[in-house]
């Protein structure tokens, strides 16, 4: 078992030093945007290969961080059901999920998105637009992207495994930071307090 964690370990530091990296990208799209933009407006010059840099790096922000947001537990969770059990059984719902849903879709689409990424390649497809960029590089996200993925989620299945034996902490649990779920959440019901607190004043102020 400690080699399998050693393995997670590992994975997890692939996918985090990629979320890191993706971090820089997300910088350079709005700079990119806000670029293009500007010269439009101005100077009224437009070209198609910024414009498809735009959505490439847009791309590598949602693909390459997949497996950074599951290492994150940043992932959407709709445990109305599941948060009832005890957390054994919800770890090993985990585990169901991870080995009959996240992986085989995983592995399917990496299957299927090679062939499409080395006809690419091979060919030195380009954009059709006057003056745009190569395509297999784009094209390359796809399988790279689920590969971390299923990597995170390998990591995951292990941990969770480790968690059952009693070698390591519940994997689903967030280090610190509250999620956006929860962040939400507290944000709506101080709305409401804000709601109730006005709706309280005004009759009061009526009164007067």
């Amino acid at each position: 078992m400690q080699a399998l964690l050693a393995l997670s370990r590992g994975i997890d530091a692939i996918n985090l030093r990629m979320g890191r990296a993706v971090s820089w990208v997300t910088l350079l799209v709005v700079l990119v945007s806000a670029g293009n933009a500007l010269v439009r407006k101005f100077f009224h010059i437009s070209s198609n290969a910024w414009l498809e840099m735009q959505w490439y790096m847009f791309g590598a922000m949602f693909l390459l961080t997949a497996g950074y947001t599951l290492l994150k537990n940043d992932h959407v969770r709709v445990d109305i059901i599941a948060s009832r059990l005890s957390r054994r059984a919800q770890v090993w719902i985990e585990i169901f999920g991870l080995l009959f849903f996240l992986m085989p879709a995983c592995l399917l689409i990496m299957y299927l998105s090679w062939p499409v990424f080395m006809d690419s390649y091979l060919s030195n497809e380009h954009s059709s637009n006057s003056g745009g960029l190569i395509r297999w590089p784009v094209k390359l996200l796809i399988p790279v992207g689920f590969a971390l993925l299923v990597l995170a989620g390998l990591s995951h299945l292990i941990k969770c495994a480790g968690f059952l034996l009693g070698r390591c902490r519940d994997p689903r649990e967030r280090e610190g930071a509250k999620s956006a779920e929860e962040e939400l959440a507290e944000e709506i019901a101080r709305e409401a307090q804000a709601r109730e607190a006005v709706a309280v004043r005004e009759p009061d102020n009526k009164g007067r």
